[in-house]
């Protein structure tokens, strides 16, 4: 294709502008009719929450895992990039925490308050020709001079725009500098459908939920501000297009959020909210471990899952652990001396497909496992460290049905580590502990996970066994609050149980998979108390009021010695909850929030734990992490033979501990299957009589 605009600028440069008038005309006339305007295929690959997940591997169990990990994901990479005119690859965060891994360097941080090498997350990274990267939620968790130093060895840059330096600023930022660069503009070369070169300047503009100020309140307070997500962007992209940004790409570390409520600029979730702020042509994003498009977004909203676009605009979002990679493939032309977008797709493609008959769609790229072999021995050492010994299996099978060791033995450990820290003037209060299940199978239709349970046999622990049991690096918070307040945060957490009609003969599933996330299931160990799961919800998963008078929980009380203390004297009496930072201050749960916050430890609650299980083992030879059965469901009195099933994990190890632990009687079906591959049980909720 001959440049007619190119053809003219030549010659007016040799003739003179009054010589080619007639030239100009008739080039414009020429490109009008019969000169198709220049195009480029541009390509943007994107992952997202990997949590440190390198490796293809699982420390937990000490085998290699072909359903995570960027050393999969690495090879999709390539090929995405090897199969497009042009490409540009970013990250979205949550990138440093979330594996032995990921702990084993922030301890080697702790212990020597530096970083002795380049993280292996770079390592790695710097391998595949990231174009940059956004800060994620979990960046913080390990304080700012660990994320300062860190992203360091990235050798691509950081952008975020929406965190603002308040004290001890880096870099020479002062008081409301924005802490990290809020955006870039790459100039990127590319070529046309004709192989010829240009330059098109993308705009790279990234975001965290405002929430990190209550999620990591201990390494934040008095250092950092945040704006909302759509302040921020408002404020920005103008100045991106002022600056010769042709297309704007948006990697907001947040979930898609509610239409309902798209303008709340504190909002932990904005992606479709962002959609709609002027200028943005990609979001690239993350955070709530889901893949957009699906299946699961199909009612969303002005969402096209086929396209892949929220109103409009171009959107991925590619799971977590490195499973998906995010792709979105634009058309774009030059028009008017403008790049202008005609077209785009987006689409996540996964490293693993269990119902393909090959389900290893990728193998692991040795690039990658070689650049962090020296940590991966490393981290395999450190998780196998042993911490003591337990006298009973700690399984998560039944997590969601009955009280739970896996549970259990977390309760215990905050409870003596919160009491052993008392002040003189909360030394009388009782203390209490709230805990929840992290690995419950987590059956959602983008996350489901049939192997994802806590399996740490009795006998000797290590450390990998404590990240496994608590999977997060949260620090222990403890908040004072009323009886009454605790039954409402229990109210809450009831959420998981769907509604069972006691008059219906059809199947009714008893765990709300759809809006309730097993993380929010808290269990509160010190007190006694029956779940009523034919009585409507009084809170929703979110813990906002729905139905004012329900009553779920029932029976509610705290033994003291010979005394039983319930009902309205349950209800005005103080207690401590010993609890982590994120429930603390999330202000979701009632009695949560930073008014109610009396404690905070610099532990955290992995550690909490695993001194724990030294102290017991040390003192008695071995900790015992038995559950207490302090809560169950209330027996359902209905002439009707009800068919009530919950799913859970689908394996001979599972049978057997259903078998012999059951509080309820359990059947496991062998009629039916799960389409995620989980096993389907009925539970007996009618039965007044506990299985022995």
């Amino acid at each position: 294709m001959v440049n007619q605009k190119l053809i003219v600028t030549i010659i007016v440069g040799v003739l003179g502008v009054s010589a080619c008038d007639s030239l100009h005309d008739q080039a414009t006339e020429v490109k009008s009719d019969d000169v198709q305007p220049l195009t480029v295929n541009l390509r943007i690959l994107e992952t997202s929450d990997l949590h440190a997940n390198i490796m293809d591997f699982d420390y937990y169990k000490t085998k290699y895992d072909p359903t995570i990990g960027l050393a999969r994901t690495a090879s999709l990479i390539k090929q995405q990039g090897q199969s497009a005119d042009n490409f540009v690859l970013v990250d979205n965060g949550d990138l440093l925490q979330g594996s032995p891994m990921g702990d084993y360097v922030a301890n080697n941080f702790k212990q020597k308050s530096a970083n002795s090498d380049t993280h292996p997350a770079y390592k790695a990274m710097n391998t595949l020709g990231y174009s940059v990267g956004n800060i994620g939620n979990h960046e913080f968790n390990y304080g700012l001079d660990f994320l300062h130093q860190s992203i360091s060895g990235a050798n691509f840059p950081y952008i975020n725009a929406n965190v603002l330096c308040e004290a001890d600023c880096w870099d020479n930022k002062v008081k409301g500098d924005n802490l990290f660069t809020p955006y870039i503009i790459e100039e990127k070369n590319v070529v046309d459908t004709n192989g010829d070169k240009h330059i098109i300047n993308i705009g790279y503009i990234g975001f965290v939920p405002p929430q990190i100020l209550l999620w990591d309140k201990q390494n934040l307070t008095g250092k950092v501000t945040v704006m909302g997500v759509i302040e921020a962007a408002e404020k920005f992209v103008p100045m991106m297009k002022a600056q010769g940004a042709d297309i704007i790409v948006a990697i907001p570390h947040s979930g898609v959020g509610s239409p309902e409520n798209p303008i709340d600029i504190n909002d932990e979730n904005a992606t479709w909210a962002l959609s709609k702020v002027a200028g943005i042509d990609a979001i690239t994003f993350g955070h709530s471990h889901s893949i957009f498009p699906s299946s699961t977004f199909s009612d969303l909203k002005n969402a096209d899952i086929n396209k892949g676009t929220i109103n409009g605009v171009a959107a991925v979002m590619p799971g977590r652990w490195g499973d998906n990679l995010g792709v979105i493939d634009f058309k774009l032309a030059l028009q008017d001396g403008s790049w202008t977008i005609v077209d785009s797709m987006a689409k996540a493609l996964p490293i693993f497909d269990k119902k393909a008959t090959n389900p290893e769609l990728v193998t692991a790229d040795k690039t990658i496992s070689d650049a962090v072999a020296k940590e991966h021995q490393a981290t395999l050492d450190y998780v196998d460290q042993p911490i003591g010994k337990a006298s009973a299996d700690m399984f998560s099978f039944l997590t969601l049905v009955q009280d739970d060791p896996t549970v259990q033995i977390v309760s215990d450990a905050q409870i003596a580590k919160v009491k052993a820290n008392l002040t003189e003037a909360l030394k009388d209060i009782p203390v209490l502990s709230a805990a929840a299940p992290f690995k419950a199978g987590g059956r959602h239709s983008t996350a489901a996970d049939a192997e994802s349970y806590v399996q740490v046999p009795s006998g000797e622990l290590t450390y990998k066994n404590a990240a496994d049991l608590y999977l997060y690096p949260n620090t222990l918070v403890a908040v004072k609050l009323s009886g009454a307040q605790i039954k409402d945060w229990l109210e809450c957490s009831a959420n998981q149980f769907n509604q069972i009609d006691v008059n219906s003969t059809e199947p009714q599933y008893l765990i709300n998979w759809n809006t309730h996330r097993t993380y929010n299931f808290d269990v509160i160990d010190g007190v006694s108390y029956n779940i009523d799961v034919t009585q409507p919800n009084k809170f929703n998963g979110d813990c906002a009021l729905v139905n004012a008078d329900a009553n779920r929980i029932v029976g509610l009380s705290y033994t003291h010695g010979d005394t039983v203390i319930s009902g309205a004297e349950f209800n005005a009496k103080e207690f401590i909850i010993a609890t982590n930072n994120y429930r603390a201050f999330g202000g979701k749960f009632a009695g949560t929030g930073s008014e109610f916050v009396v404690m905070e430890l610099p532990d955290t609650n992995r550690e909490a734990l695993a001194q724990y299980i030294t102290d017991e083992t040390e003192a008695n030879g071995l900790v015992d992490p038995s559950a207490d059965n302090n809560w169950d469901f209330v027996t359902i009195n209905s002439a009707t033979k009800l068919d009530i099933r919950f799913e859970t994990q689908n394996s001979e190890l599972a049978d057997k501990f259903i078998s012999g632990y059951q509080v309820r009687p359990m059947r496991k079906r062998t009629d039916i299957t799960d389409e995620f591959g989980f096993a389907i049980y009925n539970i007996d909720l009618q039965s007044a009589v506990k299985a022995k």
